[in-house]
């Protein structure tokens, strides 16, 4: 029997305004996770938390999430729950604040549960024994609001970890365009790559199916068209509920369909470096093109689609508009020591090949090849072999 899935949240709410439904759930006690100041300078958190209380529930607050979890944080995040014993988790930021709520649910319910133990794919145990799990993101990006994947790092290690289980998929996601709108352009930019990543790697997955290429047709052609706008400015809620949309169609895709090289490399080159997850999506995402258009038709297809002659030289061009560095060599963000590049390539490169997301790029690869592309896209230098 070919059994397939296509799973993603029971209650998707989708618009502006609609933070307000926290004020609909039923429950005793919800604990607030969240990442650094923004969303309590803003006033989102203050909102969510006055709606669960107009809900009639207690509510704590955990924050202080940083931008690449760690096991760690992880762990502090489930002691808290354990003390506090909600029967909602409330996840409220950007992707890491809502990939961290995921694992911190998971050691919540479990706490004997090591983190070594959920690394395999689907080895998650049975969750929702005590709780239930919204998301609210704030970036229209990493689409953890829908997906039942996590990314989490161990900091010893120097390893970036996807978790992957259908069990960490949230029961409620709320997709209110108002949060993004706060978001600077960079993170707009970089969050906004990350989506076309997602988009364009469940399209030449090769487990894609007709339901996830539907649905990642539309957020290509979302990205190209609202990100530079998003970026531009900020304050069109019309382009900012495009790229919501985008991230959460790409996201509903890639859960269903898993991903491929540029996030593999990209998990490792992040967990050795500390570069922003999109950012080294951005970056890779029209090297590993030109690497993979050898072993799929997908990339034609696509291209004959949207209208174009090539699909890497349009995502470069992308980039450009929304001032993202077309190689490794010249982010900014974190020191990028070429000398410690090639130091750590050999094990960066074994690394990524390992990564789970590898298994359903469309071609086959090797740690050899891997090391390979990232040459390419640290130095900038294009790929024809």
């Amino acid at each position: 029997m070919d059994l397939k899935w296509f799973r993603v949240p029971k209650d998707i709410v989708f618009g502006k305004g609609t933070l307000e439904y926290l004020s609909t759930l039923k429950g005793k006690k919800a604990i607030l996770v969240t990442g650094g100041r923004s969303m309590k300078r803003f006033g989102f958190l203050d909102q969510a938390k006055a709606y669960l209380e107009k809900a009639g529930m207690e509510v704590t607050i955990f924050d202080g999430v940083e931008p690449n979890p760690s096991v760690e944080t992880v762990e502090k995040g489930a002691k808290a729950m354990q003390d506090f014993e909600p029967d909602w988790i409330v996840a409220i930021g950007g992707g890491s604040a809502l990939d961290a709520a995921k694992i911190m649910w998971a050691f919540y319910e479990y706490p004997e549960l090591k983190f070594e133990d959920i690394i395999e794919p689907s080895s998650m145990p049975t969750l929702r024994k005590k709780a239930k799990f919204v998301a609210i993101p704030s970036t229209s990006g990493t689409a953890s609001e829908i997906t039942a994947f996590s990314v989490i790092t161990d900091t010893k290690a120097h390893i970036k970890y996807p978790i992957v289980s259908y069990e960490i998929t949230p029961d409620v996601a709320i997709l209110d365009p108002e949060l993004p709108a706060k978001m600077p352009p960079h993170i707009t930019a970089n969050t906004g790559m990350d989506v076309l990543a997602h988009a364009i790697e469940a399209w030449v997955s090769t487990t894609a199916s007709n339901y996830t290429d539907a649905l990642a047709l539309r957020a290509i052609q979302l990205v190209f068209e609202h990100l530079p706008i998003a970026v531009s400015n900020g304050e069109d809620l019309d382009a900012r509920e495009a790229m919501h949309d985008a991230s959460t169609l790409a996201g509903m895709a890639f859960t269903n369909a898993s991903l491929g090289l540029v996030h593999s490399l990209a998990h490792k080159i992040g967990g050795e470096f500390g570069v922003t997850h999109g950012l080294a999506n951005a970056i890779l995402m029209p090297y590993i093109i030109q690497y993979n258009r050898k072993a799929t038709d997908k990339v034609a297809e696509l291209e004959k689609i949207l209208g174009i002659n090539d699909l890497a030289a349009a995502v470069k061009e992308l980039n450009k508009k929304v001032n993202v560095p077309l190689r490794f060599k010249d982010v900014t963000e974190v020191e990028m020591d070429e000398k410690k590049f090639e130091e750590v390539l050999e094990r960066m490169s074994k690394n990524a090949f390992d990564d789970p997301c590898t298994l359903t790029n469309p071609r086959q690869s090797s740690a050899e090849d891997v090391a390979k592309i990232y040459k390419a896209a640290f130095y900038g230098e294009d790929i024809n072999w």
